[in-house]
């Protein structure tokens, strides 16, 4: 006995063919590149400024929300620390400054939204309202001290970024293609 074919039936098994063999391995190409380009992943970011091919160097961002940048203040060759926060909405928050001396480049006096308080030897500069979306962050050709501090690790960003460079710094997801094409910055 013969059963015949018919059309209907012949498209319905090249449909199936086509679904087994093209379209299941597509659809999972499809998903997993569309993965690798979706920012998932949070990170401080040091994206060279200044060039049409910027390199960017991250950070991945944990659990904590604090960090410092210590500085070597060229003039005085004293340290001067930052302290920040990781906002919810990944803006950074300028909580305070600390330094020793008022003379060139450092506030003497508390602004509007600031305090000022001197002591044992070391000015703290207190910002109430100071929110920032990045900043410019330049890597001087200069011998001193410029170290990120984040999760009781240090960074180094003299030795982990070029000197005489200017970086923005900004806190957002990168993708995994960015994560893999970029520079993870090394703990000291």
């Amino acid at each position: 006995m013969r059963i015949a074919s018919s059309p209907f039936l012949l498209k319905k098994v090249r449909i199936n063919h086509f679904m087994k063999k093209i379209f299941w391995p597509f659809l999972i190409i499809f998903f997993l590149t569309l993965f690798c380009f979706i920012p998932i992943f949070s990170a401080f970011t040091f994206t060279e400024t200044r060039t049409e091919h910027p390199s960017i160097h991250f950070i991945p961002l944990e659990k904590k929300d604090h960090f410092q940048i210590i500085f070597t203040h060229t003039i005085h060759l004293t340290d001067v620390i930052e302290n920040y926060r990781v906002l919810e909405s990944n803006e950074i928050k300028l909580a305070s400054m600390q330094y020793s001396d008022v003379a060139i480049g450092m506030p003497g006096y508390a602004e509007e939204g600031q305090t000022l308080r001197y002591e044992n030897g070391v000015y703290t500069l207190k910002y109430d309202k100071a929110v920032l979306k990045d900043f410019i962050l330049h890597i001087g050709d200069v011998d001193n001290k410029l170290d990120f501090h984040y999760n009781e690790k240090s960074f180094d960003l003299k030795e982990e970024l070029d000197r005489g460079k200017s970086y923005e710094f900004k806190i957002k997801k990168i993708s995994l293609f960015e994560k893999v094409k970029g520079v993870e910055l090394n703990e000291r």
